[in-house]
């Protein structure tokens, strides 16, 4: 892949919309062999980066979702404790003890791949999705730059394993912690935003092919208009499609003709209490007026 507007056409045949400078910070990431970190509020469509990529590379996606609290463990490997178990017990009961059991029950039968280990053991590159990395400890993303700088593990009982391909990495980030220096220093960096009108109404000609025109206009006319209201949860490109899917599966063919059904659709675009009390039916029908 040489040029970054292939990889645009070909995100794009995969439905994802990228902006330019999201394009060619992805098609850096690939060519210097560098992770990419992704920013931007939840729901811009930062993880569909990476499903698109992978689906247009034609590779495997493999996904390792962080959380407070998560450790090697878990991201990395973990031992079958419960098959070493049985068995240690059916080899107490044929009377075998000591190393040679030792051996067995620590060895590849009974390893658990994690996430990073199975990216690192891939025979072709997959895409690793290191998503919402500001969510993990700063120990264990202290701990996630020493995987990504050599691309290899030290497993005690097995020794180091080294990669077979170097994965295309990309991390996500809402941006609830500041990340630290080290990280940013080892990536491409690209902040993704909400798109604009015209990228999310080709976002959603390329989810639904089959929308009428004035209709798709509608819809992301009034979900921009929505985001620029004073919202607990902006609703995302996801929540978008989502209601999208959902005016079209009731057959309607203008959002201003009947205003309980809008109202009830918004269930796909607002996602707590407090904001749909923010959209009432009025509300929502003087955003719709504003939308086409």
């Amino acid at each position: 892949m040489t040029d970054w507007r292939a990889l645009r056409d070909r995100l794009a045949g995969q439905g994802y919309i990228a902006a330019p400078d999201l394009a060619m910070a992805l098609h850096l990431s690939i060519s210097l062999g560098r992770p990419l970190l992704l920013e931007g509020a939840a729901g811009v469509g930062k993880t569909e980066v990476a499903r698109a990529l992978a689906a247009a590379e034609g590779t495997r996606l493999i996904r390792l979702q962080c959380y407070e609290g998560l450790d090697a463990a878990h991201a990395i490997y973990e031992w079958n404790y419960q098959k070493q178990l049985l068995a240690i017990r059916a080899a107490a009961e044929g009377g075998e003890t000591g190393t040679a059991v030792e051996q067995r029950i620590f060895s590849e039968e009974f390893l658990l791949e994690r996430p990073l280990l199975q990216a690192i053991r891939q025979p072709e590159a997959p895409v690793l999705l290191i998503d919402e990395i500001d969510r993990a400890d700063e120990e264990f993303e202290a701990y996630l730059l020493e995987v990504l700088s050599d691309f290899q593990i030290t497993v005690p009982e097995l020794g180091t394993i080294t990669a077979r391909s170097i994965p295309r990495v990309v991390l996500t980030s809402n941006g609830t912690r500041d990340l630290s220096d080290a990280l940013r220093r080892r990536c491409m960096y690209a902040h993704v935003a909400y798109p604009d009108r015209e990228t999310e109404l080709a976002i959603l000609h390329a989810r639904a092919p089959g929308l009428e025109a004035r209709l798709a206009a509608q819809i992301v006319g009034f979900v921009q208009a929505i985001r620029r209201e004073q919202l607990e949860k902006v609703p995302g490109v996801a929540e978008m499609l989502d209601f999208a899917a959902a005016v079209a599966g009731l057959g309607v063919a203008d959002l201003s003709a009947d205003p309980a059904v809008l109202h009830a659709t918004m269930a796909t675009l607002l996602k707590t209490e407090g904001d749909r009390a923010a959209i009432p039916p009025e509300v929502a029908a003087r955003l719709v007026g504003k939308a086409a």
